[in-house]
């Protein structure tokens, strides 16, 4: 049956393609109010400040590239001889562009919904209030993201993953987002293996049976190259 490797990727995956963290000194929190761009009540009180804020993330996101990391992922994905679950708390589509299947359990930042009839398409690159569902008319269209007091989409996949899990991988999380920060828990009292990859010490780090510090670009790659060279893969 092979091995059943879960992973869970955060911002600092993307980090090195030139997608900003969240929660470093200059990440994206530190410029923006969470309150007005990344909430429900935010978009109800201002919706063109919240597409405005999106739409500059989208055309970030659509500036960037994979990095070695992503790649590495997807290689893992192609060659293991067991299962990899990727789950990603990232909104970007860096994932998709290197050949990875992700879980996108804070939704995806190139996807629009309509809040009036659930109805989901790709984003044009600019969003704005007075756009129209094609499918229902309504203009009560917005990212198709999960904002802060929102529930987290795949939550029954990803914990029956976690339950099944022969090894879990933490990548570039800092472990302070919920329910996230609690998986390597998770995981580990379904007897898994567990292992953090992150540029330095999370708060999660002492959940860890082990841990490797340094770039996501170099600590991924050379984790891949070790699963798959114990198998054969490479």
């Amino acid at each position: 049956m092979g091995e059943r490797i879960v992973i869970l990727t955060g911002a600092g995956i993307s980090a090195e393609s030139g997608l900003g963290t969240f929660r470093d000194a200059g990440g994206i929190w530190a410029q923006y109010d969470l309150e007005e761009v990344a909430t429900p009540e935010g978009f109800a009180r201002d919706p063109a400040k919240v597409h405005a804020f999106y739409n500059a993330r989208r055309e970030n996101c659509r500036s960037a590239e994979p990095n070695a990391a992503h790649h590495a992922l997807a290689r893992l994905q192609a060659a293991h001889e067991g299962t990899v679950t990727l789950i990603t708390q990232n909104i970007d589509d860096l994932f998709a562009r290197a050949g990875a299947a992700a879980i996108h359990m804070h939704g995806e930042l190139m996807r629009a919904r309509c809040d009036a009839c659930g109805a989901r398409w790709p984003a044009p690159l600019r969003m704005a209030p007075e756009d129209a569902c094609a499918q229902c008319g309504a203009r009560a269209t917005r990212p198709d993201v999960v904002w802060f007091g929102e529930m987290p989409h795949h939550l029954d996949e990803i914990f029956a993953a976690l339950g099944a899990a022969d090894r879990f991988v933490a990548i570039g999380t800092s472990g302070a987002v919920q329910p996230a920060g609690n998986f390597v828990r998770e995981a580990a009292a379904a007897g898994a293996h567990t292992l953090e990859l992150n540029l330095e010490p999370s708060e999660a780090s002492p959940l860890f049976a082990e841990a490797r510090h340094g770039p996501a670009s170099a600590l991924v790659p050379d984790w891949v190259a070790q699963m798959l060279g114990a198998r054969g893969g490479i």
